[in-house]
């Protein structure tokens, strides 16, 4: 008589396999887009960033899937599924610690492996839980396609719910820390429930792939372009105005004026704005030493080196591809007045002395949107590094009704500098229409008399606020922080 043999463990619920499915695709997504917002102050928020994080995605999820479905034929697949859930729970909690450490220590040559070891092995994790409940779910070689397609379309649903919850809700409400903190935390207690009560659940490989295409689709510039740069469709057209005005319209938004004969001509009410408190800040062509975040046209450095002789402007232009249109197509003349770096604004902060420059001017945008990066709090503390005693921050902000990021991005310039004031239509102050602001901080404060005559004498209906009304119309809007910045959410509130 032969001895019983144990009864063949059950195949794993349809139901806890798509729960499984679909939250590790999601959580997947979740590390990837936090990921992005980790690196944005270290490495810059450009393309590259965004493509070394979407690749390092793909590859652990590949090497995930692969060595997952390795391990499910080789062990038994209920033993792993606990394991991995943990493991991936403890890594994504530590990822913003380990970030944060290696890019605060200053040592370049560590920051990258460490930072993709960190991000590769919680998303390889999660996505070797596929191959494991596949294996669990497979009962006959007649479904096979069934449960593969299955499960793929719950993980890609997955994906697609973890990328909007990440996106439109998460970032908006929490730091993000908490949010990895949080979704390690829920990972951990998912593998005790797993073990305790079935010993096998989840996977996520498929969801990524929606991602990669749309990180494609959108470097790809649109039609109608004079230039596909690496980050925008640029177009420049003539003013039927005026012979010698050109515009600079990036992704169908005007984000220049350019007279090619008269560079002291400023057509933006913004740059006028801009331009003339620095004409009542400092003595009538004194030489200043700037330094621009964002460049576009090149307008207000072009200003600065024509009335005021000997300034040396620094300009860090995110999109070499708009140089190369300020150089051949605006007569951008670079020389020892102008100097255009290609490069991120952020980094472009860490790399200049203390105190050594009299102005700097913030006038960089994602489309509408100032990057997140460049708003927070420490890159402001960048700014006032940078800057000599008696330089002046002078920023320009767009928002729309009810003003969420320009109320939050002066409470964090309030919360950085001395003093601060701000300009704009007065439609716009009251909160009634939406439009540029334009913001100054500094260690002094600025005559706003002075500041309005001469935004009179440009033919600009601005008002200004400093002090007490300026602290009114802040109210309680919260401090942008590199750990809670959601510029696009401020801009455009959900809900």
């Amino acid at each position: 008589m032969e001895p019983s043999q144990p009864p063949p463990a059950p195949p794993l619920g349809a139901w806890v396999a798509a729960a499984l499915v679909f939250g590790s695709s999601g959580a997947v997504l979740v590390v990837e887009l936090a990921s992005l917002r980790l690196l944005a102050p270290y490495l810059g928020l450009t393309l590259e960033t965004n493509t070394l994080v979407i690749g390092l995605a793909l590859a652990a999820i590949a090497a995930g899937a692969w060595l997952g479905g390795r391990a499910a034929d080789r062990f038994p697949p209920r033993a792993l599924l606990g394991p991995l859930l943990a493991i991936s729970g403890g890594a994504v909690a530590l990822l913003p610690t380990a970030v944060r450490a290696t890019g605060t220590a200053g040592d370049s040559g560590a920051f990258l492996p460490v930072t993709s070891l960190a991000i590769v092995l919680p998303a390889a994790l999660l996505a070797a839980v596929t191959p494991v409940v596949t294996k669990l779910r497979l009962t006959s070689l007649d479904e096979t396609g069934t449960v593969v397609g299955r499960l793929s379309g719950i993980g890609t649903i997955g994906a697609i719910a973890g990328t909007v919850l990440t996106g439109f809700v998460l970032v908006t409400l929490v730091p993000v820390s908490s949010i990895l903190i949080g979704l390690g935390l829920a990972l951990v207690v998912s593998s005790v429930l797993v073990d305790f009560r079935v010993r096998g659940w989840r996977g996520g490989a498929v969801p990524v792939a929606v991602v990669a295409v749309g990180g494609l689709t959108a470097a790809l510039a649109p039609g109608g372009c004079d230039v596909e740069t690496t980050y925008h469709c640029a177009v420049v057209e003539a003013d039927p105005q005026r012979s010698s005005g050109r515009v600079l319209v990036l992704d169908g938004l005007r984000h220049s004026y350019v007279d090619l004969t008269d560079p002291t001509y400023l057509d933006f009410d913004y740059i006028a704005a801009m331009a003339a408190v620095v004409d009542t800040t400092y003595s009538s062509r004194q030489p200043l030493r700037a330094h621009h975040l964002g460049g576009g046209g090149l307008t207000l450095p072009r200003y600065l080196d024509s009335v005021r002789p000997g300034t040396r402007s620094t300009v860090s232009e995110i999109d070499p591809g708009v140089i190369e249109i300020d150089v051949e197509q605006l007569g951008l003349e670079l020389g020892d007045g102008i100097e255009v770096r290609a490069e991120d604004g952020r980094t472009g902060l860490r790399r200049l002395d203390d105190d050594s420059r009299d102005l700097v001017v913030g006038d960089a945008f994602g489309g509408v949107s100032v990057p997140f990066h460049l708003a927070t709090r420490e890159a402001l503390a960048e700014v006032d590094r940078v800057l000599a005693p008696g330089g002046q921050y002078v920023a320009n902000l767009i928002d729309h009704p009810p003003l969420g990021f320009a109320r939050a991005e002066l409470a964090t310039l309030r919360d950085v500098f001395d003093h601060v004031a701000l300009a704009a239509a007065p439609d716009t102050l009251n909160g009634t229409d939406g439009g540029n602001l334009v913001a100054v901080a500094g260690d002094r404060p600025v005559d706003l008399e002075a500041w309005v005559a001469a935004l009179g004498e440009r033919d600009v209906d601005w008002s200004a606020i400093d002090g007490a009304e300026l602290d009114a119309w802040i109210g309680d809007a919260d401090v942008l922080v590199d750990d809670h910045a959601p510029v696009d959410q401020l801009l455009t509130p959900y809900g």
